[in-house]
């Protein structure tokens, strides 16, 4: 069973945390066909219904991320959660382009409830995966450019025990070694929220992503967890 945590000095400066974990084995991913791609499309207009006008920096689930990359030093309006850049890019775009099912699946969990949602292959994982803040030495390599970009020490990271690091700047960006291709079988997909209900949007969602999964991946094995201050690790 894969393992995941929040380390105690994360979980004592963000005690609102909630996070809804899933891991996925026996996953089969690709393109997005069907169902699933109709689901995304009409959730995407959906979402740009429902946000309308509003500014993304008004809306409560993306303000909190904001305010949690202040604290640990980071520009949240030049970095932003992934969340806060997928509604971006909608919004100015009207639309997302598809990546591949189990990409497509979490982008669509994402523009529903406006928090961030990752999907980590695990097959490049050595031992747990801890989100903690970064002590120097640990590695990363950009999905969007492939180029070597190690974290600054205090900046909050998702890193193996072998100090891969799988996502940069908390929830900013996933490493090239644990975005979801063609091959992966294994995931980790993670949904989470720091604002003031943070506890029911991620409930709501792991109810979603476990429905999700029995359409559009059946035959797969699925372990879930609620995951909070209290009660940090899954696995």
């Amino acid at each position: 069973m894969t393992r995941f945590e929040y380390s105690s000095e994360v979980t004592d400066r963000f005690p609102a945390i909630r996070a809804a974990v899933l891991h996925v084995s026996g996953a089969a991913n690709g393109p997005t066909r069907g169902a699933l791609s109709e689901a995304f499309s009409k959730e995407q207009a959906a979402t740009l219904d429902r946000i309308g006008t509003i500014p993304l920096s008004e809306i409560a689930g993306l303000a909190a991320w904001r305010r949690a990359f202040t604290s640990f030093g980071v520009k949240p309006t030049q970095y932003r959660s992934s969340a806060e850049a997928l509604l971006r890019r909608l919004t100015k775009h009207g639309s997302i382009p598809s990546i591949n099912l189990l990409v497509d699946l979490g982008n669509l969990l994402a523009i529903r409830f406006g928090q961030p949602v990752a999907v980590f292959d695990q097959a490049p994982v050595s031992g747990v995966t801890t989100v903690r803040f970064a002590r120097g030495g640990e590695r990363f390599t950009d999905i969007a450019t492939g180029e070597r970009s190690d974290p600054v020490p205090g900046e909050v990271v998702f890193v193996d025990d072998a100090r891969l690091v799988s996502a940069r700047r908390w929830c900013w960006r996933q490493s090239a070694e644990s975005g979801a291709g063609p091959d992966t079988t294994e995931v980790l997909v993670t949904i989470e929220a720091l604002h003031e209900h943070a506890a029911a949007t991620t409930a709501a969602a792991l109810e979603d992503a476990l429905a999700l999964l029995a359409v559009h991946q059946p035959q797969a094995e699925v372990a879930a967890a609620l995951l909070s201050a209290e009660s940090p690790s899954f696995g």
